[in-house]
């Protein structure tokens, strides 16, 4: 896995990671892709990985829990809460992973200009230790890829719920 260059990732404080990618889409595709299980499943997770559990309930309060499994059977937990959801330009929520330290606040927000969407997601982490640590760990390389395959998703507009004429969230 690794960063093909489409995601650009940086850190502009010491507790945050802020994540950009333009995707070839209008942002109400884009925000669908994020929240309707049946194509979250799709894309969410590396190559070779599949979202065992995908329980999404988009609505401020409401929970998410997602469970990766790769392909050597290990699984790779997290869940959260959504504490903000402006269909179709920003979610914000909590996100615990089951095996790894401390609680981030994520900011994701769309914006469309010219039929193509800028994705932004800001993580806040509880300390400069714990961003350190995901740093470490190839979040950059594991988004990067999920990303990627987001972008493929995207791109084939014949994907039931993803046609042109669908309706927004």
């Amino acid at each position: 896995m690794k960063n093909t260059g489409t995601l650009k990732v940086t850190t502009p404080t010491e507790r945050e990671v802020v994540m950009t990618r333009v995707f070839d889409a209008p942002r109400r595709l884009v925000f669908d892709a994020l929240t309707k299980p049946e194509l979250f499943k799709r894309w969410f997770g590396p190559r070779g990985w599949s979202l065992a559990v995908c329980e999404i309930d988009p609505k401020a309060g409401g929970a998410w829990r997602w469970v990766l499994r790769g392909p050597d059977g290990t699984n790779m937990g997290m869940r959260g809460v959504y504490q903000e959801i402006v269909p179709p330009e920003r979610l914000v929520s909590s996100e615990k992973f089951d095996d790894y330290p401390g609680e981030s606040l994520n900011t994701l927000v769309l914006l469309e200009q010219g039929g193509k969407t800028t994705l932004t997601i800001t993580v806040l982490y509880e300390s400069q230790e714990i961003r350190d640590a995901v740093i470490k760990s190839g979040v950059e390389h594991g988004a990067a890829e999920c990303y990627d395959k987001l972008a493929e998703l995207l791109a084939s507009r014949g994907t039931p719920g993803l046609e042109k004429g669908a309706s927004p969230s």
